[in-house]
C-alpha cells in the first residue's frame, strides 16, 4: 500500500496575501505566479466567486508547518 501522498498547504515562505496561491502552485507543480495570473485573469472575466473561493481557501486549508527550501 502507497502511503505517500501530498497536502494541499498554504505556503509560509511565498506568499503575497494569505499563501493560497503558492501553495496551489507548489501542489501542482507550476509557478506560483501562473497560478496568481490565473486567479487574477478568473476575477477580472466575470468569475467573480474566485474572491469567495480564496478566501475560504485562506481560512480551511492549513498553512506549512516548516517552509521548504
Amino acid at each position: 500500500m502507497n502511503t505517500n501522498y501530498r497536502q494541499l498547504t498554504r505556503s509560509a515562505s511565498n506568499r503575497m496575501i494569505a499563501g493560497v496561491c503558492a501553495g496551489l502552485g507548489e501542489y501542482l507543480g507550476i509557478d506560483p505566479t501562473i497560478v496568481r495570473l490565473l486567479v487574477i485573469l478568473a476575477f477580472f472575466t466575470g468569475f467573480g466567486g474566485i474572491a469567495i473561493v480564496y478566501l475560504i481557501m485562506a481560512i480551511v486549508v492549513p498553512e506549512q508547518t516548516q517552509a521548504i527550501q
